[in-house]
């Protein structure tokens, strides 16, 4: 099959694109008016997510905006443990909170029965969203990896270190271990949905990799998102999958040699020579501006986006961020930078 009329599509597939495709994670966002509009008009973040009509039309405002490659449905990787039934709440200015899950009596109160059940209006935005898109801009679809997913879930919040989620891995490995395999479950039936519904490719976001050592990353990271991507690859074999092991440092060369992912994200700590001949050799990458110089603008923008494009565009490669973009990016900081990628008014 031939992707050439999806720059992204091409470049998954192994093939160098000139000038590289381009998309931004967290593109539907707050740094966007409309997007803040429509927000206006929901209690909370979680009933955007699960309101299609309004979930489709804030993935699709940035394509009206930038022309951008791809677009990633919008929706959060705490929809996981929400549909699975663990209370799941996001306070403004706090992040998300849920209720923590300790012990063997927290994990029994999970049911994944119901878990289809729930994620059904993800499946309905992702038709809404195929039936607007050209063909050339693939819908992205993603999950959030299950270490990352069970920091929350055990932790119940956001933490700078996953201290908690690390020290149950470690004290009681078989209890974390069946809340991991349940993740496992869960998230590849999650991707399977979004792919029948009509994404294109898919992203696993395992944001918070950096904080494990190297026996507990392949433990915990590697092995979990190997036996997603098997499970998804079994049903849909044309469907590329990105990995974004954010933070993993050189144990990115093992999951990108082990996990069986189509590509990998880099983050925006890993040198640009190094993604080159120790990614790059191995699997198409995907990155990595710093979302804080996109914000900050000017000549070092410019600067750096050369840079980038200049080591890896030679190859396979995906223009995007390190991590999503920041809600105080200015809209014409985006304009710059989708000029200067795809060579018009570049200065």
């Amino acid at each position: 099959m031939s992707h050439s009329d999806a720059p992204l599509l091409t470049v998954l597939n192994g093939e160098p694109c000139s000038p590289p495709p381009l998309w931004l994670m967290r593109q539907a966002g707050r740094y966007l008016p409309e997007y803040r509009e429509v927000r206006k008009t929901v209690p909370s973040f979680l009933d955007l997510c699960l309101t299609p009509k309004l979930a489709a039309e804030v993935t699709l405002q940035p394509l009206r905006r930038f022309d951008f490659d791809a677009s990633i449905v919008f929706s959060d990787i705490l929809i996981v443990p929400f549909a699975l039934g663990q209370p799941v709440a996001f306070l403004e200015g706090e992040g998300p909170k849920l209720d923590p899950i300790g012990d063997a009596e927290g994990l029994a109160r999970l049911d994944p029965a119901k878990a289809g059940e729930k994620l059904s209006p993800v499946y309905e935005t992702v038709e809404r969203v195929v039936a607007e898109l050209p063909h050339r801009v693939p819908l992205i679809g993603f999950c959030g990896a299950p270490w990352t997913v069970a920091t929350y879930m055990v932790e119940g919040a956001g933490s700078k270190d996953q201290a908690g989620a690390r020290a149950l891995a470690y004290s009681d490995p078989s209890l974390f271990q069946a809340l991991i395999d349940l993740l496992v479950e869960t998230s590849t039936a999650y991707l399977l949905g979004q792919v029948k519904a009509g994404c294109r490719a898919l992203q696993i976001f395992d944001s918070w990799s950096g904080s494990l050592p190297e026996d507990a990353f392949a433990q915990w990271c590697i092995a979990p998102t190997k036996e997603i991507v098997a499970r998804v690859k079994r049903e849909a074999p044309g469907i590329p999958v990105i990995g974004f092991p954010r933070g993993a440092g050189p144990s990115a060369v093992r999951y990108a040699g082990e996990t069986g992912v189509d590509a990998l994200g880099c983050d925006t700590s890993l040198p640009l020579d190094w993604i080159r001949s120790e990614l790059q050799t191995l699997v198409p990458v995907q990155g990595n501006l710093d979302p804080v110089l996109l914000a900050a603008g000017g000549p070092a923008l410019d600067a750096r986006v050369r840079r980038i494009l200049e080591k890896l565009a030679p190859g396979p490669f995906v223009f995007n961020l390190g991590h999503g973009i920041l809600p105080e990016t200015p809209i014409e900081h985006v304009e710059r930078l989708v000029r200067l990628m795809k060579g018009a008014n570049a200065c």
